[in-house]
């Protein structure tokens, strides 16, 4: 996936510095046909800088090549894993089937639903934080007045 990535990055800056125009008509065809395969298939990759902290997959046998990549990379993997998939290739398998659409829905549901419900909690942790750490003040250091000595202790009675 990062060479694919690069590769992409490389056409598109080909494309914005003309350098593109240098090849015959059949080489830009093909090239620009690489282009619109890798952006349908990693458009939304592009913005990533890092490597994600896990990866979901729904189809470990058709998704084969993002596995290993990932293995490689050790990212984490979630995955719906059906009878035909090998679960050792995952780190966190969840049983079922990943040919039924309606199976799929399912559990992307509660995933989705867990991550949203994760996420608005992290941001109320922070945000909360955040407000406090502006609101505690650092009040000005002041010196305590210094003590003047007593003019005469009183004693207590003393007992026979």
């Amino acid at each position: 996936i990062k060479r694919s990535l690069g590769r992409m990055r490389q056409i598109e800056k080909m494309e914005e510095d003309k350098s593109i125009n240098d090849y015959v008509k059949q080489e830009q065809s093909a090239i620009r046909r690489e282009a619109a395969r890798l952006h349908k298939n990693l458009d939304g990759l592009r913005i990533l800088e890092t490597n994600p902290a896990v990866m979901f997959i729904i189809d470990v046998k058709r998704e084969h090549n993002a596995v290993a990549e990932a293995r490689r990379l050790k990212i984490p993997i979630v995955a719906l894993v059906d009878t035909n998939c090998d679960p050792d290739l995952v780190d966190y398998p969840i049983p079922g089937n990943d040919d039924a659409i309606r199976s799929v829905r399912l559990i992307l549901s509660v995933v989705t639903g867990a991550i949203t419900q994760a996420r608005a909690e992290f941001e109320a942790k922070h945000s909360r934080r955040k407000e406090e750490a502006a609101s505690v003040v650092e009040a000005p250091a002041v010196e305590a007045p210094a003590l003047a000595p007593a003019a005469e202790a009183e004693v207590a009675p003393a007992l026979v």
